[in-house]
C-alpha cells in the first residue's frame, strides 16, 4: 500500500489522543490519591509539586539516550516501547501504598515515557513539507482533545471507585495507544545508514540558528506556566467551597474547561496563523493567556472559575500550534527530527520545574497569589516577545525567507 502522510496523521491523532486521555484520568487527582490514600497529611502543597515534577525531570535527562536509540532505530520503536512501558507502570501505581514507592514509580514513568514526542517527531519527519505546520497544528490537538475526556472519566472513577481504580484505567487506555503505534504508525523517511549525531553536536547546531534557541527558551517558559498550576487546580477547588466527596469530580470538570477550549481554538489559531504569521499569534496567545490567568480570580465560584479558565484555554490554544510550526520554520528538513527532541527536553524541563514551584509557592504565599505570578510572567513573556528580541528576529528571519 502506498504511504499516506494522512492516514499516518490520523492513526498517530488517535494515539496521542488516547495516551493524553490516559495522562488526565488519574495524574491530576494526584494530591487527592495522597492525601487519602497515601496518607499526606502535612506539606500536601509540596509533595504533590515534587510527585508531579520528578516524573519530568527523569523524562528531560533521558530524553537525548532516546533521541540517539531514535536515530538508530527509528522513532516508532521508541513509541510503541514507551507505550508499553507507561502501561505497565499506571497498573503497577494501582498497588502502591508507601509515598517513597510512587515516588519511584513516577521517576520510572518519567525515564521510559515518550509516546507524545515521538509521535510529534514521526509526523515531522514523514509529512510533505508544504504540509508540515498543518499536520503539527492537528497534533497539538490530540493531547488537548484527551485532556478533555480524562478528567471527566477519571473524575466519575474516582468518585464511584476510588483513586486507585483510575490508575487501572489509564492502563488500559494507554495500551490502547501502545496497540495503535504498533499496528498503525508507519514510518517512511528514516535512514539506518546515516551518521549519527552527539547531543553535544546537536546543542552546538542548536545554538547558532538563534530564532530556534529564542522558541526552546519560550517553550520551556510555556510549559512552566502551564504545570504551575497543574497541582494546585484541586486543592483550590477545595478552597472555592467543593465538597470534599465531589472534589475529583468537580476539579475533573475544571480540568476539561480548558482541553475544550482548545480542541475548539486551536485549529482556527492555526489557520490564522497562515494569514497573519505564527510569530503574532503567538503573541497574542501568551498576552491573552496571561490576562486569562489574572482573570481567574476575579470570581469565588466554582462556575465562574470554570468559565474563566475556558476563556483562558481560547487565548493559551494558539500558543503550542505557533510554537510548533514556527519550530518547523526555522529548522532544516534534516534537523527537524533533532529539533522537536531538543524542544522536548525543553518542554520537560518547564513541566518539571512549574509543579515544583507551583507546589512550594502554593503552600508558602497562597494558591490565589501564583495565579497572579503565572498571569503577570505570561504577560511580560509576551511584551518582551514583541518588544525586546525574539519578535524582532522572528520577523527578520521571516522576511528573509520570504524573499
Amino acid at each position: 500500500m502506498e504511504f499516506s502522510w494522512k492516514r499516518n496523521l490520523i492513526t498517530l491523532w488517535i494515539g496521542v489522543f488516547f495516551c493524553g486521555m490516559a495522562y488526565t484520568i488519574s495524574i491530576p487527582f494526584l494530591p487527592i490519591f495522597l492525601h487519602n490514600d497515601l496518607g499526606i497529611n502535612n506539606g500536601l502543597e509540596a509533595w504533590s509539586g515534587i510527585t508531579f515534577g520528578i516524573t519530568f525531570l527523569a523524562s528531560a535527562l533521558i530524553s537525548p539516550f532516546w533521541g540517539s536509540l531514535a536515530d538508530k532505530y527509528g522513532r516508532k520503536p521508541m513509541l510503541i516501547r514507551s507505550g508499553f512501558s507507561l502501561s505497565v507502570l499506571y497498573f503497577v501505581s494501582f498497588f502502591v501504598h508507601d509515598p517513597y514507592v510512587f515516588l519511584f514509580v513516577r521517576i520510572l514513568q518519567g525515564l521510559l515515557a515518550g509516546y507524545v514526542p515521538a509521535s510529534i517527531a514521526l509526523i515531522a519527519t514523514n509529512t510533505p513539507e508544504k504540509q508540515v505546520g498543518y499536520a503539527l497544528g492537528v497534533m497539538s490537538t490530540a493531547s488537548a482533545a484527551g485532556s478533555v475526556i480524562g478528567p471527566l472519566i477519571g473524575g466519575f472513577v474516582s468518585h464511584l471507585a476510588g483513586n486507585r481504580e483510575a490508575f487501572l484505567v489509564s492502563g488500559f487506555v494507554v495500551l490502547i495507544a501502545a496497540f495503535i503505534g504498533l499496528f498503525g504508525a508507519k514510518e517512511k523517511n528514516f535512514n539506518r545508514a546515516a551518521v549519527r549525531s552527539g547531543v553535544l553536536d546537536d546543542l552546538k547546531s542548536a545554538a547558532h540558528n538563534r530564532p530556534f534557541m529564542i522558541l526552546l527558551v519560550i517553550t520551556m517558559l510555556v510549559a512552566t506556566s502551564v504545570m504551575i498550576l497543574e497541582p494546585l487546580i484541586t486543592i483550590y477547588v477545595l478552597q472555592l467551597g467543593g465538597s470534599r466527596s465531589n472534589a475529583t469530580l468537580n476539579s475533573g470538570i475544571i480540568f476539561s474547561a480548558v482541553g475544550i477550549a482548545t480542541v475548539i481554538a486551536a485549529p482556527l489559531w492555526g489557520k490564522l496563523g497562515q494569514k497573519i504569521r505564527y510569530s503574532k499569534t503567538l503573541y497574542i496567545g501568551l498576552l491573552g493567556g496571561g490576562i486569562g490567568s489574572l482573570l481567574q480570580l476575579v470570581t469565588p465560584h466554582l462556575l465562574g472559575f470554570g468559565i474563566m479558565r475556558f476563556s483562558y484555554g481560547l487565548f493559551f490554544a494558539a500558543v503550542y500550534p505557533a510554537l510548533s510550526a514556527l519550530i518547523v520554520k526555522y529548522t532544516e528538513p534534516s534537523f527537524r527530527g533533532r529539533a522537536f527532541s531538543l524542544n522536548q527536553s525543553a518542554t520537560q524541563l518547564g513541566t518539571m520545574g512549574g509543579p515544583i514551584i507551583g507546589g512550594f509557592l502554593g503552600g508558602w504565599i497562597g494558591i490565589p497569589l501564583v495565579f497572579v505570578i503565572n498571569g503577570l510572567m505570561l504577560v511580560g513573556l509576551a511584551f518582551i516577545y514583541k518588544l525586546r528580541g525574539p519578535q524582532e528576529v522572528v520577523v527578520q528571519q521571516e522576511e528573509k525567507l520570504s524573499t
